[in-house]
């Protein structure tokens, strides 16, 4: 076991060049399990990029990234042949706002939609929570929408037959350019106001390796026999990292907003917040984590904000404990997460996914209880006379 609690480190991003090339029609999503409905998409505004479909994205310019500071313990053994048995379950509402705002993604078998991404035949599995905002879930619906091409299909994934440090380290900043990508084609989409945007968090399993990328307010907490693993920081102005970040690159924090106007400081869209050719304090680019799933791990709840507000990861990972004691079924313990938090009157809309790790619990039929009974000296008497004829 190594237990590490991380200092706060920032430093300056490597130049990742990204071609943009163009931007073809959605692919099919019948394969997007439990994914709540759309609503109407925003009034038509004009694209704030250029027709040209080339961009190149240069996050030494835009970003200082800032690694977490939140205690994390990691198990690693090179020898385990521990492979996860996946199977999630999803809930989403939309609480006491007039509109949900959220989007997300299901997918417990991504190999049998997509094929074997990256040349190996391990299980590999994906999940996805976009919580949208600036009156509209325009740009979480499209993000839902195109999640396949944009995350797998366009993102230059690396091939391997084995999974090494140098896989991982590709693959880490495969789903880093994925995001940014994501955020370009929303600054061309049309059906996308430049006022609107969303958070995004997207958890990659591939065997027993899990990737998390994070931009925004949305939390992914690992449950390791019974404690509480975060593995997603929340980047909002009060996190002092991303306070300092934001401020070197010329941005401000007022009455704890970004700019006086959003409450997160990672986000996908919002252009105009993010104007062309200069450095923006807003930025997509996420923060990954990796992590090697043991056999102590029993499940992951990945869900945006409005879960925790009013909840600790404490609370949520007992809950979700607790629910599996009694059924075993990770669908209802995403619709307690959500229920629990409305009834703690949170404000926002609620979306939480939970992911078990280990094969559902064999349970047998129940055998009917006999009851034994006393019978009066009376009773029996009558009893055996009628035996005897």
């Amino acid at each position: 076991m190594l237990a590490a609690d991380a200092e706060v480190v920032c430093q300056q991003s490597r130049i990742i060049s990204v071609q943009y090339l163009c931007v073809p029609n959605p692919i099919e999503n019948n394969f997007l399990d439990n994914l709540s409905s759309s609503s109407s998409a925003s009034p038509k505004m004009s694209p704030i990029a250029s027709e040209s479909v080339s961009f190149d994205i240069s996050l030494s310019e835009s970003v200082v990234s800032c690694k977490s500071s939140f205690q994390t313990t990691i198990f690693e053994s090179s020898a385990s042949s521990f492979v996860p048995s996946i199977r999630s379950g999803s809930h989403t509402d939309q609480g006491y706002r007039e509109s949900n705002e959220d989007e997300h993604i299901c997918i417990d078998d991504l190999s049998a939609h997509l094929g074997y991404l990256f040349g190996c035949p391990l299980p590999s599995a994906f999940y996805a929570v976009f919580d949208g905002h600036g009156g509209s879930n325009a740009a979480a619906a499209f993000l839902k929408e195109n999640a396949m091409r944009l995350f797998f299909e366009d993102a230059n994934l690396p091939q391997t037959s084995d999974i090494d440090d140098l896989f991982l380290e590709k693959l880490e900043d495969s789903h880093r350019k994925a995001f940014l990508l994501a955020d370009q084609a929303l600054s061309r989409e049309q059906s996308v106001s430049i006022y609107c945007g969303t958070t995004a968090l997207t958890a990659l399993l591939l065997g027993r390796h899990l990737i998390v990328a994070n931009a925004g307010d949305c939390r992914a907490v690992l449950c390791r026999k019974g404690v509480p693993v975060q593995l997603s920081q929340d980047h909002r102005p009060c996190y002092s990292p991303e306070r300092r970040r934001v401020e070197e690159l010329g941005g401000c924090i007022e009455d704890g907003y970004l700019n006086g106007d959003l409450a997160v400081t990672r986000a996908l869209g919002d252009w105009s917040m993010k104007p062309l050719g200069s450095a923006s304090a807003l930025t997509a680019e996420p923060e990954v984590e990796q992590i090697i799933l043991t056999e102590d791990d029993e499940f992951l709840i990945v869900a945006c904000d409005g879960i925790w507000d009013v909840m600790s990861n404490e609370e949520a990972v007992r809950l979700v404990r607790r629910e599996l004691r009694r059924h075993d079924d990770p669908n209802q313990c995403a619709i307690e997460l959500v229920n629990e938090a409305l009834r703690k009157d949170t404000s926002d809309n609620l979306t939480a996914i939970v992911v078990c790790f280990t094969k559902p619990v064999c349970r047998e039929s129940a055998r009917p209880r006999l009851r034994c009974c006393s019978l009066s000296e009376e009773a029996r008497n009558r009893l055996r006379s009628l035996l005897q004829g």
